[in-house]
């Protein structure tokens, strides 16, 4: 079977109406412009995902914009992990990292176990490494007592033992290796699943959508003017209450409110790089480099996710880029455990980097809390940042119970209590991957032809119960489940479905966040070009 289907066949492709396609951006300008929302959230980072989600749950009648992609920035740069945070114990922080043990096992148990995986991790303890073996041991201990052991019990083991499960894990002076338990994800894929939630719950929301300008009713914010980046289209919407949730660019809207903000943010970089794998591994790296900073070395989509570096930033958050210092950092930490022949730079697919928006303040960004800052401006528009992806439903309902606080505000008789909602509301698609693999294995889902093994995986880890719908359309049009590309597990199925489904308007929003193309290096030309004919046949435009 060919890895791409001919270009002559492109209308049988994309021509197709599909039960429940979004409405065009047309018809969402006009919607957003028509109606007063109760609130506006500008920025489709998981904050202000996570806040719309939440909001639209509560009664409220809100909408999200955002200047890119939803998760286009920082929030499909992270490290994909949902964990407790081991390095905050160094510091103190005990309460920290049992909300985020509670928060990662809701997400990874009852939100979103399709979407998120358990992993097992190793913290190689070396002859004159910033902590000995007996610390690390009682404080893996401590930290999955955290998690209620929920993961088992940390524990430390043999060198002999870890390089069994990890081949390129380097011995030389290994004297233990303590044994701790996280989760993982596909942060964009774990995004566009809130949003859709979101929608579901009666959000309206656009991406590519930049803000032009703030809307003013005797001096209070009251929406904002847009502009739509792919055609120009000028439009505004109206709202009651309008939360700044722009990550990075926060202090930017926050000018647009009032000339004279002072900056209330600083900016860390984060970058990472990602490998093909020269073996399999069972379990992830966790290297401490001092005594605050560790390095990942993740098994990741089958290949190596490598990082992060923690830098202040002070340039401008759209020119963030991983550069020739941050290569070598990455590479030279990752050598402290693992081996030479996973490190060679032929193996690097793709780098990355995002900027954690840390409270302003002095001292090192790599000791920095990691706290979430909800402020009120002048024109009473509301500014969260900060915060951490594990912990993305929490921020939700800490900003809604802020929003439920402001003194007089109509909103807060207008909602329902946080308290008073599902405390573990799961997203779209929630299901056992394993048995909907199995059962694309066994009939595709649908009548039709078995699906391959990495494909089934693939699309039961990053769809949950969707993935029927997916498999549906390749069925009904054999085309449609062919391979993007021979080397990735993805078929083209998955391209449409982003189109009509999942808010997909670009190459990039396909191949870097609704799939896996571009992390591993082969987004090509011809794919890229196959790509946009299937956009431009989008249902009713």
């Amino acid at each position: 079977m060919s890895s791409q289907p001919t270009l002559q066949t492109a209308p049988a492709l994309g021509t197709h109406p599909v039960s429940g396609s979004l409405p065009s951006r047309a018809e969402t300008r006009e919607q957003l412009s028509q109606a007063t929302y109760d609130l506006l959230v500008i920025g489709g980072g998981i904050l202000g995902i996570s806040t719309a989600w939440h909001a639209a749950q509560s009664g409220l009648r809100v909408a999200l914009v955002d200047a890119g992609d939803f998760a286009g920035a920082t929030s499909s740069a992270s490290s994909k992990l949902l964990h407790g945070g081991l390095r905050y114990l160094q510091t103190g922080a005990v309460k920290l990292v049992a909300e985020n043990h509670f928060e990662r096992r809701a997400v990874s148990r009852q939100v979103a176990p399709h979407l998120s995986n358990p992993l097992t991790f190793y913290l190689p303890v070396y002859k004159g490494g910033p902590h000995g073996a007996a610390k690390l041991g009682a404080g893996v201990f401590a930290y999955s007592a955290l998690s209620a052991f929920g993961d088992g019990v940390g524990h430390v083991i043999s060198p002999a033992k870890a390089q069994r499960d990890v081949p390129e894990l380097r011995t030389e002076n290994l004297r233990a290796v303590a044994v701790y338990g996280d989760d993982q994800m596909n942060d964009a894929r774990m995004a566009l699943m809130t949003v859709r939630a979101a929608v579901e719950a009666g959000a309206a929301v656009l991406n590519h959508a930049e803000v032009t300008g703030l809307r003013f009713t005797k001096g209070r914010v009251t929406g904002a003017e847009l502009r739509d980046r792919l055609d120009g289209t000028e439009f505004g919407v109206t709202a009651r209450l309008v939360l700044n949730a722009t990550g990075p660019w926060v202090d930017h809207l926050r000018r647009m409110e009032d000339p004279n903000a002072a900056p209330s943010i600083r900016l860390s970089k984060g970058a990472h790089l990602v490998l093909k794998r020269t073996s399999p591994w069972k379990a992830a790296l966790a290297t401490p480099i001092d005594k605050y900073r560790i390095t990942f070395a993740l098994p990741w989509e089958d290949m190596l996710l490598l990082g992060t570096t923690d830098e202040q930033y002070e340039g401008d958050p759209a020119d963030v880029a991983v550069n020739e210092k941050d290569i070598a950092q990455i590479l030279d930490e990752a050598a402290f455990s693992v081996r030479d022949q996973q490190l060679k730079r032929e193996l690097i697919t793709y780098a990355f980097a995002g900027l954690r928006v840390l409270p302003g303040g002095p001292g090192d960004t790599s000791k920095a809390k990691r706290e979430t800052v909800v402020t009120e401006g002048k024109g009473g528009m509301l500014s969260v940042a900060g915060g951490k992806w594990t912990t993305f439903r929490h921020i939700g309902r800490t900003v809604m119970n802020k929003l439920a606080a402001l003194p007089g505000h109509p909103l807060a008789d207008d909602m329902e209590p946080m308290s008073q909602l599902p405390k573990k509301l799961p997203l779209p698609g929630i299901s056992n991957p394993q048995a909907v693999a199995h059962r694309l294995l066994v009939d595709g889902g649908t009548p039709g032809p078995r699906m391959a093994t990495d494909t089934a995986k693939h699309l039961a880890t990053h769809y949950g119960s969707l993935s029927f719908d997916i498999a549906r359309m390749a069925n009904e049009n054999p085309e449609l489940g062919e391979r993007i590309h021979p080397d990735a597990p993805e078929i083209w199925a998955q391209v449409v479905y982003a189109r009509d489904h999942e808010w997909a308007e670009t190459a990039d929003d396909v191949l870097r966040r609704r799939t896996t193309l571009t992390i591993r290096g082969l987004d090509t030309e011809d794919v890229r070009a196959r790509v946009k004919e299937l956009l431009k046949d989008r249902t009713g435009e």
